[in-house]
């Protein structure tokens, strides 16, 4: 696939072969933005249907893990949010983040040949190197969900990052050597979520991704840190369940399972 020149709309668009996704005019791309989950949620609160899509070529001030901030650089990256109405427990609108993960690392695959791992529950590594940053908002209502974004950001062509995570973040083009179609990663991101969305529906769980997504998780066989805000643990990561909980047994024998949102993972020896 070639790189574009032309990262929009009309670019994207092409490469797109959902139904529902980001199709009907469900896509909104902007220059540049602060936060494509900010404006996601706002055209929620207007009352957009499930499947826009919020895409921008600049994201300045966009949303990471408790309260980081996610910067891109200008016509190197890709920060994308979509917008869903699940009619599904709020238990499971974690899962999403690892619907969104596994689309991910699909997408770089078909596009690039790149084989890359996750690390549980949401991101995109490569030889121990972040690439992908997911982030998931869901707003209750009585009791269900009233909407859930889900905010992705893509180092896709970037070569240089600041000091403070030069050792832990890389990009597609650092990876591969070779320039990559922001248009291409953006729209077969979409083209990924879809079908695994509708197959997470279907279920009610992840019990038909969860062979593939154990076997490409980077923690899967390995000792983990969990920091967990009551009391942190140690133990060996056992891939996830059906709800996507990240199971660890302890050093007594006993298997405990950890709720993506609620705490962090952290290799024992580093970063994955």
């Amino acid at each position: 696939m070639s790189v574009d020149d032309n990262f929009g709309e009309d670019e994207i668009s092409s490469f797109l072969r959902t139904r529902w996704l980001g199709t009907g005019g469900r896509l909104l791309f902007f220059r540049e933005i602060g936060s494509t989950n900010d404006e996601a949620v706002r055209q929620a609160g207007k009352g957009a249907e499930e499947g826009l899509v919020v895409i921008a070529d600049l994201q300045n001030s966009g949303k990471g893990r408790r309260g980081r901030v996610w910067k891109g650089e200008a016509g190197l990256n890709t920060a994308m949010s979509y917008l869903l109405r699940p009619d599904f427990d709020p238990d499971l609108a974690s899962a999403i983040t690892l619907i969104m993960a596994l689309s991910c690392r699909k997408a770089i695959r078909n596009v690039t040949g790149l084989e890359t791992l996750i690390k549980w529950p949401n991101d995109i590594v490569s030889k121990g190197k972040k690439l992908v940053g997911i982030l998931t908002e869901m707003s209750p209502e009585n009791g269900r969900i009233g909407y859930v974004v889900v905010g992705t950001g893509i180092n896709i062509n970037q070569s240089v990052f600041p000091e403070e995570i030069s050792e832990t973040a890389s990009s597609l083009f650092l990876e591969t050597g070779e320039k990559v179609s922001r248009s291409g990663i953006t729209a077969e991101c979409a083209n990924c979520f879809e079908e695994y969305y509708e197959l997470f529906k279907s279920t009610g769980s992840l019990k038909d991704m969860q062979d593939e997504y154990n076997a490409v998780c980077v923690n899967n066989g390995r000792r983990v840190k969990v920091l967990d805000p009551k009391k942190s643990f140690e133990g060996e990561a056992l891939g996830i369940n059906e709800r996507g909980s990240l199971l660890v047994r302890t050093d007594d024998g006993r298997v405990r399972e950890v709720y993506a949102g609620e705490v962090s993972v952290r290799g024992v020896y580093g970063y994955t």
